[in-house]
């Protein structure tokens, strides 16, 4: 196997618009199309192939970051079809690769169909406004379009940090200075501590992974910035309590507190096959942080966010479930596809079985128990 064939197996990814392309020992190369793997119809891969391929495409120092540390990330483009972000790693002494496809397009919010309330909130010159959601939930898509919404609309600096570069920005109304960990810059929270002496209105976090970036993050959204992060949790109430919990116990006060004036907004997105036409559709909870929700945050009531949430929607707040419930209502996702990335599995099937919909797996109907166990058990976690 040759450069020749990673070009092939690019353009098929580029032709058939998948999002991943799998590459390891032992299995055909596999691509994700509307979240399904489905294996193309090349021959059953050996090590020495996906060792040539990996060659073809990683730059020298991936190549011995992946000999010493065992993996590495970078970001590529694929001439004007495509850019790529690439995970390469071990697997039982073998390489192995998975590369995402990053749209060369950036989407408006509309398009994307973000809740209209963002835009009244990237209007703000200072918060803290947090994207999550599983890994392939859209994340960085919905991130880009909204430093590219500022960066059309106001004369603002913007720096980002990412691991690694997915979307280029250009230099429109503002300037956009975008710095990658490994090459740029060593860390998240040394990147977030040098940005605040290069006079930033805007910064973006592509990875709030530790505790040291977490509070770098808080107090740039603190002293007068429009902050951006990442994380991998779902739900609003789930992601205020794994940032208090990253802190030691005799902090996590003081973090509330710090939390409660300095958090914005809390969008949580998951992403799914289109039920209606081809494509892919997301659902999500937003949480904008009212005084009202800004005492709970500091009192220690996270528990109560998911009522707060169903009362503000004249602020454009929604629960995660109650989308999924729009979605299915519309056509446009599957009960199984809704009920796989509910909160409330149990109680959204039973939803969508009154309303004459259909759910599979009907044998995990008795799973309702189960659901009330992991509400009891989410709320005393809270």
């Amino acid at each position: 196997m040759s450069t020749i064939l990673i070009d092939r197996l690019l353009d098929t990814v580029v032709k058939q618009n998948a999002s991943d392309l799998h590459l390891s020992v032992g299995k055909p190369p596999t691509v994700r199309i509307r979240g399904r793997l489905v294996e193309l119809r090349t021959k059953t891969l050996e090590p020495d192939d996906t060792t040539a391929l990996m060659k073809s495409i990683t730059p020298e120092r991936a190549q011995n970051e992946l000999q010493e540390e065992g993996g590495a990330d970078f970001g590529f483009a694929y001439g004007d079809a495509a850019r790529f972000r690439v995970s390469i790693f071990k697997v039982k002494g073998n390489v192995a690769l998975v590369l995402r496809q990053i749209p060369s397009k950036l989407m408006g919010l509309e398009e994307i169909g973000l809740p209209a309330m963002v835009e009244d909130l990237l209007k703000r010159p200072r918060g803290l406004f947090l994207v999550t959601g599983p890994t392939g939930s859209g994340k960085t898509t919905s991130l880009a379009s909204m430093i590219n919404w500022i960066n059309e609309g106001y004369d603002r600096h913007i720096i980002t940090v990412e691991d690694p570069i997915e979307y280029y920005h250009e230099h429109k109304k503002s300037l956009v200075n975008q710095r990658e960990v490994g090459t740029d810059v060593p860390s998240f929270a040394e990147a977030l501590r040098r940005a605040l002496r290069q006079d930033p209105d805007v910064v973006l976090v592509g990875e709030m992974r530790d505790l040291e970036t977490i509070e770098a993050a808080i107090r740039a959204a603190e002293t007068g910035h429009l902050v951006f992060g990442t994380l991998h949790t779902t739900g609003a109430g789930g992601t205020i309590n794994r940032i208090i919990d990253a802190f030691p116990v005799d902090q996590q006060e003081q973090i509330r507190v710090q939390l409660s004036t300095s958090l914005m907004a809390v969008l949580s997105q998951a992403l799914m096959p289109r039920h209606d036409i081809k494509g892919m559709v997301a659902a999500y909870e937003f949480l904008v942080v009212t005084p009202a929700i800004a005492n709970m945050i500091r009192e220690n009531k996270t528990y109560r966010i998911n009522s707060a949430i169903q009362t503000g929607r004249k602020f454009g707040m929604q629960l995660l479930d109650d989308h999924l419930w729009q979605l299915f209502s519309e056509g446009k996702i599957s009960g199984d596809d809704a009920v796989e990335r509910a909160q409330y599995p149990a109680d959204l099937r039973i939803k969508i079985k009154r309303a004459g919909g259909k759910v599979g797996h009907d044998e995990l109907d008795h799973s309702g128990g189960n659901d009330a166990e992991s509400k009891t058990t989410a709320k005393s976690a809270s």
